[in-house]
């Protein structure tokens, strides 16, 4: 297993949950109309239909023939996570922006009973709302998805995509700030040594949710191929430290994606 710890110096390689907190801030910025209209089109609003109804989601189209897509979760909703979370953000930033590289499309959603979307929270069925997502991006682009995730965001997006009858269109997996324990709880990611996925899981090594001894342990018994990247110095939430996880996040998928 690779693991790395990243600085922001040197970041060129780098059941029900109980919430840690979701309040990160948004950096969402949308983008005006320049003369050819063509920033308009950058973001897309679009309605998922889940299990216990309409998902307020947002889409931001990447280039041209790009051959994957993504999608990344957002934190616990009891926490004031929503896909306007920094975290998310700057995820999607990395793997939409042609800056970084990759150009992919993005798809971010609201879970049930956030912010427009229908329903309540449940803690365990939201697995479901995950399925919807990734549904939608295999009709709306037909290509290979990574399924990524921030905290709770990301703990779900794995239960969808590792157990039960998990999509075939899912080609990798994201997990950053992954939750160990919170709240008093434990969480089990067992399943992980079955999925034969690439998997990348990035935390703050100062990170309360997630101890650096007790995560690696978690990524050690995951099934191959899998890399861990602690960023130096950062919280659950990368505060200030933003970039490096961008740099992780968006060198991995170069490197995994073909």
């Amino acid at each position: 297993m690779n693991v790395a710890i990243v600085s922001a110096q040197s970041a060129t390689h780098s059941a029900g949950i109980n919430p840690p907190d979701g309040r990160a801030g948004s950096s969402e910025k949308f983008p005006s109309c320049n003369a050819a209209g063509a920033s308009s089109r950058t973001v897309r609003s679009v309605e998922l239909r889940g299990p216990a109804g309409r998902l307020e989601a947002l889409v931001n189209d990447g280039a041209p023939g790009a051959p994957y897509a993504a999608l990344l979760c957002h934190p616990h909703p009891l926490g004031g996570g929503t896909m306007h979370n920094k975290v998310v953000y700057h995820a999607m930033k990395a793997m939409n922006d042609p800056a970084w590289g990759l150009g992919l499309p993005v798809l971010r959603f609201n879970f049930r009973g956030t912010g427009l979307s229908e329903g309540e929270h449940h803690g365990d069925d939201e697995t479901g709302d995950v399925l919807a997502a990734l549904a939608w991006l295999e009709n709306e682009f037909n290509r290979p998805v990574v399924a990524a995730g921030f905290s709770f965001g990301a703990a779900t997006a794995l239960w969808a995509c590792c157990t039960g009858n998990p999509p075939r269109s899912v080609c990798a997996l994201v997990a950053l700030g992954l939750p160990v324990e919170a709240e008093g709880r434990t969480y089990d990611y067992s399943f992980l040594k079955d999925t034969a996925l690439p998997k990348l899981f990035i935390s703050g090594d100062h990170d309360r949710f997630a101890p650096a001894a007790r995560l690696k342990r978690i990524a050690d018994s995951a099934a191959d191929p899998k890399s861990l990247f602690f960023i130096h110095g950062a919280d659950h939430f990368f505060t200030s430290h933003l970039e490096p996880m961008q740099r992780a996040l968006s060198n991995w998928l170069k490197e995994q994606l073909p």
